[in-house]
């Protein structure tokens, strides 16, 4: 009996804890949560910053940021960011193989569950296309 009843406790326990887990996004907000470089030259590496700010009251702390593949390499802040403050995440790119891309970042806020996710998105170029794309560019700018 007292198994039962120690087990029925630590359930309604569990839940009431999970019940009171916020949402990252109920404690920062970012500008923008998908960036797109467009045409960028191969073997160049590319970032971008997601700009953060802290909506809750209480200093927010990120945990992680870990990227989808070994080509993105998230920066995160280390330190806690203060209630009504920014920071930001930095998403770096290496830009080695040809193609479309699309690269997720899961950033984890410490006392939520559930990450969120930011995206970048674009198309690696080899050099000979991304001078064609340049020159193409160019054509345009100067209305020929």
């Amino acid at each position: 009996m007292k198994k039962i009843i120690l087990s029925l406790f630590a359930v309604i326990i569990s839940a009431a804890l999970f019940a009171q887990a916020k949402k990252a996004d109920e404690l920062v907000k970012f500008a923008e949560t998908k960036y797109n470089f467009g045409k960028i030259k191969q073997g160049v590496p590319v970032n971008h910053e997601f700009a953060f700010t802290n909506i809750s009251n209480a200093p927010v702390v990120i945990e992680n940021a870990t990227a989808s593949c070994g080509c993105t390499t998230p920066v995160w802040p280390q330190q806690p960011v203060a209630g009504g403050k920014g920071n930001k995440v930095t998403a770096g790119f290496n830009a080695a193989a040809p193609g479309p891309f699309e690269k997720t970042i899961f950033v984890k806020v410490a006392g939520t569950q559930q990450p969120l996710e930011l995206k970048i998105i674009g198309e690696v170029l080899t050099a000979e296309q991304y001078a064609k794309y340049e020159a193409e560019k160019g054509t345009k700018k100067s209305g020929k």
